[in-house]
């Protein structure tokens, strides 16, 4: 059983910084696309940013530019560099993980992300 624990959100003022982690347990990591999401009040989830086991990365058009998304295999974690905040990016980021080869998907708890104007 694959479990992800997110850290790193909080309180920041627009043009700020974040760093948001996803430890990943329980699966071998390696197998693993990772990927960060997230919800706004009243709105559906969306995919923000995604990295393949492989090092692939990906990004929703509104962060390219200002968001980073990276792994460290060794400490099997997962993380989204996010710069230049916006008041738009305030929303609760999920972390997922997807296994390579059966499509299985694994979420965390969410972690909230406030930027205020």
């Amino acid at each position: 059983q694959v479990q992800l624990v997110e850290s790193g959100g909080g309180l920041v003022q627009a043009g700020g910084s974040l760093r948001l982690s996803c430890a990943v347990s329980g699966g071998i990591f390696g197998l693993l696309n990772m990927g960060w999401y997230r919800q706004a009040p009243g709105t559906q989830r969306e995919l923000v940013a995604g990295i393949s086991n492989g090092g692939s990365t990906s990004y929703a058009d509104s962060v390219k530019g200002r968001f980073t998304i990276s792994r460290d295999n060794a400490k099997k974690t997962a993380y989204l560099q996010m710069n230049s905040l916006k008041p738009d990016d305030t929303a609760v980021y999920y972390c997922n993980a997807k296994i390579i080869f059966n499509g299985i998907n694994y979420w965390g708890k969410g972690t909230q992300v406030t930027v205020s104007s």
